[in-house]
């Protein structure tokens, strides 16, 4: 079963669109015509981070393939897609990899690690990203790649690819209910004494993306891993919960460690700035968990106690002004999570295995996101920062990154699952102004179904290479046996 909204696909032209957002009530900027880079396109105008000049707007947002090797190096999938990255025309690679800075910090076990005994597969992705980047552009002089690290924290499965091993800030009601986890047991409940080791790890982490050659770091706190959660962890007594400063004080400590012990390493931040509740797994319309007995709602970050299915941005900017201050070099906003609220973070028609069909029309998500950061570029003009959740766009994507770009809504548009269906989307925006269409991700979101079933990760509807394997056979039946039951 699809939903009944209007397919982005099925719109024949811009006025299609334009029509389509005016009956929906939503704001969003989109451009007639898509120029290339030789038109003088904003995607094409060069930008400065941290002292280095980035070459264009776009960015390819980081992507866990659940395709590395049990010891965290890469195997030929990992690699294929990193090479991808650099054929991409992209100039800024935020994160290239989701690399969890320990092992128990895996979200699967086939994630890449950024600890030391994968320092070498850490060099061979680089290389390889780089070399690809050579070969089609000539230059890495204006590429700037970064390594993301991450700890899962409550989306930890380092052992095996479907069972939890959860380490959690804090026991979130709703979450604990929605992933069977025991509310009574503190043991998975991290210690003040194991944070501190942490901020070890991390800054170790951070120690050896510099090392390898990556140009920057970031610290991910979005999508509901352990970072993030500790940004609503009201309900956490000691120093890393309770009021504001607390909730963010492990963020913060983790940017101030790195920019004090390694300060030629720039430091970036992906961010979830606005949450929502959890959503009931179904395959029916989706629906939130019942909450009313939890309100005022404080289990969230960036959404309104009264009403948790609204953002609400007062806490986010706050921390957005204290990165700055910090010395963050650049942003990379999101919002909610993969895991319980799909439809908020990943606009799109069709729902991955263990979500639900969309409460709304995907374009609805898009401008909520779209807009949220505008917000934050309106009250912070000097850091730059990227922009999400462009893909359900498909068609029109670049028609609105473009206007985006040149409105000042935005510095970078990231793109995430695009680039796994049609990895040179941004080259063949800036060269030719158009589009292969038969590439263009129509978010079936085949590559969450196939790693939440414990397949790897890649687009088996539209990549050959993909298509060929296995596990798209596999994908195709589980979501047969998802609409027929």
């Amino acid at each position: 079963m699809t939903s009944d909204y209007v397919k982005i696909a099925r719109l024949k032209d811009v006025p299609a669109l334009r029509e389509r957002l005016k009956a929906l009530d939503l704001n969003l900027p989109v451009d007639d015509e898509v120029l290339t880079a030789e038109s003088y396109s904003s995607l094409a105008q060069p930008i400065e981070v941290s002292g280095v000049t980035v070459g264009n707007r776009w960015c390819i947002q980081p992507m866990e393939g659940w395709d590395a090797n049990r010891d965290g190096s890469p195997t030929d999938f990992t690699i294929r897609r990193w090479r991808n990255f650099g054929l991409s025309g992209a100039k800024l690679i935020w994160g290239g990899e989701a690399a969890a800075v320990q092992p128990d910090g895996r979200a699967n076990p086939n994630q890449t690690l950024a600890t030391s005994a994968n320092e070498e597969g850490l060099r061979q992705l680089l290389t390889t990203l780089n070399e690809a980047h050579i070969e089609s552009f000539g230059t890495t002089e204006d590429l700037l790649v970064g390594l993301q690290l991450t700890h899962s924290g409550r989306f930890c499965r380092p052992n095996d690819k479907v069972r939890w091993e959860p380490r959690i800030a804090f026991h979130h009601p709703l979450l604990d209910e929605k992933y069977g986890i025991d509310p009574e047991d503190d043991s998975i409940v991290w210690t003040d004494d194991d944070l501190t080791r942490l901020i070890d790890t991390y800054v170790e982490s951070a120690r050896l993306a510099q090392k390898v050659g990556f140009r920057f770091v970031d610290v991910k706190a979005c999508h509901g891993y352990l970072l993030h959660e500790f940004l609503s962890a009201r309900s956490r007594l000691g120093p890393f919960g309770g009021d504001f400063e607390g909730r963010t004080r492990l963020l913060k400590t983790i940017i101030a460690r790195i920019r004090e012990e390694i300060p030629e390493l720039i430091v970036g931040v992906r961010l979830s700035f606005f949450d929502t509740v959890p959503f009931k797994t179904s395959t029916e319309t989706g629906r939130p968990m019942d909450f009313s007995d939890h309100l005022p709602y404080r289990h969230g970050f960036g959404v309104d106690e009264n009403d948790p299915l609204q953002p609400d941005l007062a806490e986010p900017l706050r921390l957005v002004a204290d990165l700055k201050q910090a010395g963050v070099g650049l942003v990379n906003l999101s919002c909610g999570s993969p895991y319980s609220n799909p439809h908020v973070q990943r606009p799109a028609i069709f729902p991955p295995s263990d979500g639900y069909q969309p409460p709304e029309d995907p374009l609805v998500g898009v401008a909520r996101q779209m807009n949220a950061v505008r917000e934050c570029k309106n009250a912070f003009p000097d850091i730059p920062l990227v922009g999400t959740g462009y893909t359900y766009l498909q068609d029109y994507l670049p028609h609105v990154a473009q206007a985006a770009v040149q409105e000042n809504w935005v510095d970078f548009v990231g793109l995430g699952r695009m680039v796994l269906s049609y990895p040179r989307f941004p080259a063949d925006v800036l060269e030719h102004g158009a589009l292969q269409r038969r590439y263009i991700c129509r978010t079936f979101s085949d590559c969450t179904t196939a790693p939440r079933n414990g397949m790897l990760s890649g687009c088996f509807p539209l990549d050959p290479f993909y298509k060929k394997l296995p596990e798209a056979a596999q994908v195709k039946q589980i979501k047969k046996d998802l609409a027929s039951g």
